[in-house]
């Protein structure tokens, strides 16, 4: 199912089945009126467009009540888990405009309480040691439709199970050989009930202990735990976590927790053209089928700022995809739309030509420079006018000329009389071509003096405007085209033959290496966003522009060129 979304909803703002849940509570008294929610990320890559959604939701819910919103690192996983990930992960959450306070936590503040409560399992005959391998736990657990095998270690004595898990913890047994999982039911009907894994052996060292540690606790056991001793009173996770709810349950159930939370589950956010899979963006990365984390064709947080997405923009579309029980696709022509909007109202306008051609007025007076007053921002008056230079020699774009135009081409030809943005009317009287390849390098052409400002005094109308820089005044730039990063709506969609790899959009970055900006572009700052008039949303790159050497990235386009070529009315 895929769901395009409405670009306006006449629901009330934010309201979904969770605020309900939480509303309810409170008006039954219960978690004494408090709400305490957490974002609770797994420090082992960047975060991506969908953890945005669980962002705004857990920080949201808290800003709504009144309450608080803690961030907590998952970082029970040394082997995959590194600083770069958790500062970057900061980075982003402080980017979207939510702040955490002094509520920083890392689920390794909790590693000896956590063994405190494996303890109390073991010592009430709810845990046990197990000494078989990873293969034979998964061959024991059974299936669907038939049940687990007991393993022959599960009714070791408690304290047998005692001293070995304090050996694991010494650091007595390689890593593999041994786990402590709890007891419960082998032909329990939700799989993973079926003893689940509490620890195992790791010998890595953690990027916060060290090699304090060398048994470390899987997340089921440490999540319910970590929101317990934090007093969380909604724990909101994505839907594949409603089978582990049980053992979320369990857990607090059988050992002497400070409180006991509930667990929530929302839809995930899936988006067309895109994977969200943690893996097969670590895959992109290692592949090099993007330059990085932060390649502007990455989903990830800090992919989109660098294009040149604003939080705004990510919160307004968080906000419109809403907040459900069940999972779906959304269309993102939404997301598009959202940056548009936001940028619509506050990007100012500009003029750039990205595949220049020259243009020789030829009864432009020589050596001769004007300023003409252009609007900054037709939606924002505040905005302003500024001044662009007018000269003999200009850019116009290739594509705005034909030599032999079909019918309905109104933009520039032989003969024909167009309008400059904010200055002229011109007509084409020549065609200057390369002698050796016949490739057209110039047009001549001639302009009307009484036309200034772009309308004729006569009346008279073309039907064509079109955007310019004066020649000797243009700032050089390298201007980045980015594009949706797959060819197919669904690329995890299994497909005979083919893999997700094979629809990566080859065409989804194109540079262009010889674009004429307005002068005032000269000096603009790494992240300074505009429109380039007819062409786009674009930002200066935060990573490869210096000084004296511009680089634009595209944000977005003007309309929804996808739903052009798909034959779809596009979202404007």
């Amino acid at each position: 199912m895929t769901e395009t979304g409405s670009m306006s909803t006449n629901a009330a703002p934010g309201a979904h089945f969770i605020k309900s849940i939480i509303e309810a509570d409170l008006a039954a008294g219960k978690n004494s009126g408090k709400v305490a929610t957490r974002f609770p990320p797994e420090p082992n890559g960047y975060l991506h467009i969908g953890h945005a959604k669980s962002i705004c939701l857990n920080f949201g819910m808290a800003l709504d009540f009144g309450g608080t919103c803690n961030l907590r690192f998952d970082d029970t996983n040394p082997t995959k888990e590194d600083v770069e990930y958790v500062d970057a992960i900061m980075e982003d959450v402080q980017w979207l405009g939510f702040d955490w306070d002094h509520r920083l936590h890392y689920a390794s503040d909790y590693f000896e309480k956590l063994y405190g409560f494996a303890v109390e399992l073991i010592k009430s005959g709810n845990a046990y040691v197990d000494d078989l391998s990873a293969d034979e736990i998964r061959k024991y657990r059974g299936t669907l439709t038939e049940p687990g095998t007991d393993s022959p270690w599960r009714n070791r004595t408690i304290e047998e199970n005692l001293d070995l898990f304090g050996r694991m913890r010494n650091g007595e047994f390689p890593d593999g050989t041994r786990v402590l999982r709890a007891k419960i039911n082998m032909a329990h009907p939700n799989i993973i009930m079926r003893d689940p894994t509490l620890y195992r052996i790791r010998k890595a060292i953690h990027h916060r202990t060290g090699n304090a540690w060398c048994i470390y606790p899987m997340y089921d056991f440490t999540h319910c735990l970590s929101d317990s001793l934090e007093g969380i009173t909604h724990s909101l996770c994505t839907l594949e976590f409603e089978n582990n709810r049980p053992l979320y349950d369990w857990v607090l159930d059988h050992v002497d927790a400070p409180c006991h939370p509930q667990q929530i589950e929302f839809a995930r956010l899936n988006l067309t053209y895109t994977v969200l899979s943690k893996r097969k963006l670590i895959q992109l990365v290692e592949d090099r089928a993007v330059s990085g984390w932060d390649d502007p064709r990455m989903p990830t947080l800090c992919g989109l700022r660098r294009r040149g997405y604003t939080p705004e923009a990510i919160r307004n579309f968080c906000d419109r995809i809403g907040v459900a029980r069940r999972d779906s696709v959304v269309d993102v022509a939404l997301l598009e739309h959202s940056i548009r909007e936001d940028l619509n109202v506050r990007a100012p306008r500009m003029m750039a030509v990205l595949k220049p051609l020259k243009v020789i007025i030829e009864n432009y007076p020589e050596g001769q420079v004007e300023e003409l007053e252009a609007v900054n921002n037709p939606e924002d008056p505040a905005a302003g006018t500024r001044k662009v230079l007018f000269s003999k020699e200009i850019y116009i774009e290739k594509d705005d000329f034909m030599e032999n135009p079909p019918k309905k081409f109104f933009r520039l030809s032989p003969g024909k009389e167009v309008r400059l943005r904010y200055a002229f009317f011109i007509t084409c009287t020549d065609v200057v071509k390369d002698p050796v390849t016949g490739d057209i390098i110039a047009l001549r052409c001639t302009y009307d003096p009484a036309t200034r400002g772009g309308d004729a005094p006569d009346g008279r109308k073309v039907k064509a405007t079109l955007h310019w820089v004066s020649a000797a005044h243009a700032v050089d730039a390298e201007v980045r085209l980015y594009d949706r990063l797959f060819t197919k709506e669904n690329p995890d969609e299994k497909e005979e033959g083919r893999t997700w790899k094979d629809f990566i959009n080859p065409t989804a970055l194109e540079i262009l290496k010889d674009c004429k900006l307005e002068p005032c572009l000269a000096d603009v700052d790494p992240g300074y966003f505009c429109q380039f008039e007819r062409l786009g949303y674009f930002c200066v790159d935060t990573k490869d522009a210096k000084p004296g050497a511009l680089v634009f990235n595209r944000t977005v386009t003007l309309k929804d060129a996808w739903a052009r070529v798909k034959g779809e009315k596009p979202i404007s």
